[in-house]
């Protein structure tokens, strides 16, 4: 079973739908997951710590310690504890603390400490549901890499009919096994990914690079290793946790970006690279550290090889190259026009206009382009979520 073992963080808030919430225990239980559940003080007014953790075989806990003994419910070891926290049914108010980051429950607390996947389930009012501040909380905690479980359109608790209905049980365990499910779609085959800066050194001291922080690069890894695939990842120098699965390479300039690509990439079935190389490194690297003296210094720079054009030169039959592009202005034309200048199958686009999107953050929004002209915009998503798409589109676009 996909589920056996894995951890499952249940929060509930208050909400009619929390009489759903046992049946979905006993799903998640059956499946094999270990759950424990967090409520707000609210949600016990519609379904009891007791028949929850009747159910979970676990103790239930609504506040942050004990008021007999004084011992700590630490919502900073749960939120590490969980593979998977699931906020079910996540009211109105549930959904703007979390979006604001107000910590005034166990349950954001817990979920402003988890480090892992969440997904929230709200339920409630299909006038609440519309509301803009709703809508606008939904879609900035999408914006922080949560993953939505949408409402149903059904008839609610006050009547009306419409969206808002909490998705059930059965759906919510098939959404979670879905996501725990590894497609091994690229058994089998050997794929090359680039990720992080360049460095090109002034003296010991100085050097040129950008703002690369690697993330996007490092998500397209693991979402490659997931797949099945051999990795081979070729990395600037970056602060990040290798995923595990994949053989590592480390550099710094471009040229040695260029030298470990070479050496990997006739092996290589699919070729991604999203690595921010630098264009230009300085004429020589001086070997002592270059000192004030009170004159302008005049840096002198020599162009960068272009390693993608360089390796989609040496393409042998049934390769696949992707590169990445970061524009400002005319971004999909200048794109296109490095599909044709540089011999890739497609291009992944990055705009620095978009909010949210771009160097250093933990979301992004990309156009991919395939040679043929056609293209997907993706929303504003977690970097994980967009390397999953990046893939879909490879796969898809070359029938791996």
């Amino acid at each position: 079973m996909v589920l056996k073992g894995k951890k499952i963080l249940l929060g509930i808030s208050g909400s009619i739908a929390a009489y759903k919430i046992p049946i979905l225990v006993r799903l998640l239980m059956k499946e094999g997951a270990d759950v424990q559940v967090i409520m707000t003080p609210a949600a016990r007014d519609f379904v009891t710590p007791l028949t929850l953790s009747t159910l979970s075989k676990r103790p239930v806990f609504t506040e942050p310690f004990n008021p007999v003994d004084g011992s700590w419910n630490s919502h900073v070891d749960m939120g590490n504890w969980a593979d998977l926290m699931l906020i079910a049914p996540a009211s109105a108010t549930t959904l703007a603390k979390m979006a604001n980051g107000i910590a005034d429950n166990l349950l954001i607390t817990t979920y402003l400490a988890a480090v892992c996947p969440v997904f929230f389930a709200p339920a409630m009012d299909l006038d609440m549901f519309q509301h803009p501040a709703t809508q606008r909380n939904i879609q900035t905690l999408q914006s922080y890499g949560n993953h939505l479980i949408a409402p149903r359109d059904g008839e609610l608790a006050s009547g009306l009919c419409g969206a808002g209905r909490l998705e059930e049980p059965d759906a919510i365990v098939g959404v979670i096994r879905k996501f725990f499910e590894v497609p091994q779609s690229l058994a089998g085959k050997k794929v090359l990914i680039t990720a992080g800066p360049t460095v090109e050194p002034i003296d010991p001291v100085r050097f040129i690079s950008n703002h690369s922080s690697g993330k996007m690069g490092y998500a397209l890894a693991a979402e490659a290793v997931k797949r099945g695939a051999e990795v081979v990842l070729i990395s600037g120098p970056v602060a990040l946790e290798v995923p595990k699965g994949l053989t590592l390479r480390k550099v710094t300039s471009a040229q040695d970006m260029l030298q470990a690509c070479t050496e990997e990439f006739e092996s290589s079935h699919v070729v991604v690279m999203a690595a921010a190389v630098a264009d230009y490194r300085p004429d020589k690297a001086e070997t002592s550290k270059i000192k004030k003296t009170g004159h302008k210094p005049v840096l002198q720079l020599t162009e960068n090889p272009d390693i993608i054009k360089t390796l989609a030169s040496m393409r042998l039959a049934g390769q696949f190259i992707v590169g990445f592009a970061l524009e400002t202005d005319d971004e999909v034309q200048n794109a296109m026009k490095k599909i044709d200048s540089k011999g890739l199958d497609a291009i992944v686009l990055n705009s620095l206009n978009d909010r949210g999107a771009g160097f250093g953050t933990d979301t992004n929004k990309v156009t991919m382009i395939h040679r043929s002209g056609s293209s997907l915009i993706t929303k504003l998503e977690s970097k994980e979520v967009i390397a999953s798409r990046v893939f879909d589109f490879i796969q898809e676009s070359f029938d791996l």
